[in-house]
């Protein structure tokens, strides 16, 4: 049984440990924990006025994950002055809307808009793998991670932490948008030859809190530029769909257990016996105020079949071309356009991954190909995308309650290696990160790195720094803790603090 308790300081209500333990406990199952979590006491609201004014001012967030990890030194912590085996192709960099700052040249548009954002150089941590347990779900440490996606001992991840306490807030019906999206098809499915990687789950909250993942239904553009990837003594090229789509490509909901794994409810909508069970369904609940009956598997499913609002706001063919080609007609740029319609809709955690396809060393994972991969098609979308949804949000009046945090695992070698194309890879001692809306500084640079990228020299970043600001923001305690199924309390955020440098 899960329960929320606080920490020496205060849950993320404001309630003290004390206060929360005399009511008899947060119960997940219970009732108490409704009613607590909707009480304020004077000394609750006496802390909260003490936070920076900061705290909760973003309603909702959208997370940008580029799985594989970009190279810091031709994004956003570039080094002219390194040697060329360093340095690179792209290392000399441009001038950016930041004075006195560099971005990597691969990014002009990026570099136009980096005085929206808040960009940190000096992220480290010492696990140079693959492990985005790390980056997503506050765990102490990746020793602790779980090979199986599901495994109920895991940490859970921050979208469905965000979830699970917007849905034990109040007595509030299910969504016709889920709470926790995630885009563009469940994570890591794509990719062949390989069991699913962990993270992007609810843990020991349970699979109720998993994401609600979109599938894609479309085709590579052939405009989309060949990559190389190998893996395992197997070299595939092949056209990404990351690097280009055709126009009529869409996002389709898969929502839970068998359908988050490639059912979707296209298909799922075929199948006459489970409608006939939804409609008898509809027919009960149509007599009585709400579904509280139903578990929230069954409400999430009931809303998903019956609601037209979750399907229509990941209908980017309702936005006009000039808004589609804005974003790029790329799989990365059109979720980020889904995204932002999701977060119109009502949804709260949007999280679009810029994943693995067909080969292992794909996406960002640049081992190989490095530099014509990052010319022709990871730099070039991503500079596209991410300005236009800035943009977008800012003209919709969003963006300063819209956090946009675009993070990865860890960042790229310094040095080049002579793989086929030049590879960089994996490196964790220092990388970067940016951020935007919802309460974070506008054009901060915060950390510094030695003269290669290689080590922090200044101001360092944990990854649970990172999550600790995020939830600041959102409105929820960093300190607080969460039970596991064991009964033991396990905090949100182990570790991390929240880093007034990055708050506006």
């Amino acid at each position: 049984m899960l329960r929320l308790l606080g920490s020496e300081k205060r849950l993320c209500n404001g309630l003290s440990r004390r206060e929360a333990l005399i009511s008899g406990g947060l119960s997940f199952a219970g009732l108490s924990v409704a009613d607590l979590l909707r009480a304020r006491s004077t000394a609750a609201a006496e802390e909260q006025a003490s936070r920076p004014r900061s705290f909760g001012q973003a309603k909702s967030c959208i997370l940008l994950y580029l799985w594989g990890s970009p190279s810091q030194l031709e994004t956003f912590d570039v080094k002219p002055d390194a040697p060329l085996e360093v340095r690179g192709e792209f290392g000399d960099g441009i001038a950016s809307a930041i004075e006195g700052y560099r971005v990597g040249e691969l990014l002009p548009n990026v570099a136009r808009i980096v005085d929206r954002t808040a960009i940190v150089r000096s992220l480290t941590h010492p696990y140079p793998l693959h492990g985005i347990e790390l980056a997503l779900t506050g765990i102490p440490k990746l020793g602790q991670r779980f090979s199986d996606p599901h495994d109920t001992r895991s940490w859970p991840f921050i979208g469905s932490v965000v979830d699970y306490l917007h849905s034990n807030r109040s007595h509030e019906r299910a969504t016709t948008v889920p709470r926790n999206i995630a885009l563009p098809w469940p994570f890591s499915s794509r990719r062949t030859g390989e069991v699913l990687r962990s993270g992007p789950y609810g843990g020991f909250l349970g699979s109720a809190y998993d994401p609600v993942w979109t599938d894609f239904e479309g085709a590579v553009s052939q405009t989309s530029s060949p990559v190389t990837a190998a893996f395992g003594g197997i070299t595939k090229t092949y056209r990404d769909p990351y690097g280009g789509i055709t126009p009529d490509s869409k996002f389709v909901l898969a929502s839970a257990g068998e359908m988050s794994r490639g059912m979707t409810l296209d298909r799922l909508s075929r199948r006459r016996s489970l409608l006939e069970q939804f409609d008898s369904a509809r027919e009960r609940i149509d007599r009585v105020a709400a579904p509280d009956g139903f578990s929230k598997f069954q409400q999430m499913a009931f809303s998903l079949l019956t609601s037209p609002a979750a399907r229509d706001a990941i209908d980017v063919a309702r936005e006009s071309v000039t808004v589609r080609d804005g974003y790029g007609m790329s799989l990365f740029g059109q979720s980020c356009l889904a995204a932002r319609r999701l977060i119109e809709a009502g949804s709260t955690f949007v999280s679009v991954f810029w994943d693995e396809y067909q080969s292992v060393n794909s996406a960002w994972d640049t081992h190989e190909d490095h530099f014509n991969r990052m010319r022709n098609q990871l730099c070039p979308n991503f500079d596209v995308a991410y300005p236009a949804l800035l943009h977008d949000l800012d003209e919709r009046g969003r963006l300063d309650e819209t956090m946009v945090v675009c993070i990865s695992e860890h960042g790229r070698t310094p040095k080049i290696d002579d793989s086929p194309g030049g590879g960089r890879n994996h490196w964790s001692r220092a990388y970067s990160a940016i951020f935007a809306g919802g309460g974070f500084a506008k054009g901060r640079v915060v950390g510094r790195t030695d003269s290669i990228a290689g080590d922090v020299d200044s101001n360092p970043f944990s990854p649970n720094d990172i999550l600790a600001t995020m939830y600041h923001l959102l409105g929820i305690d960093h300190h607080a803790f969460l039970k596991d199924r064991l009964d033991r309390p396990l905090p949100i955020v182990a570790e991390g603090r929240v880093r007034e440098e990055l708050l506006a």
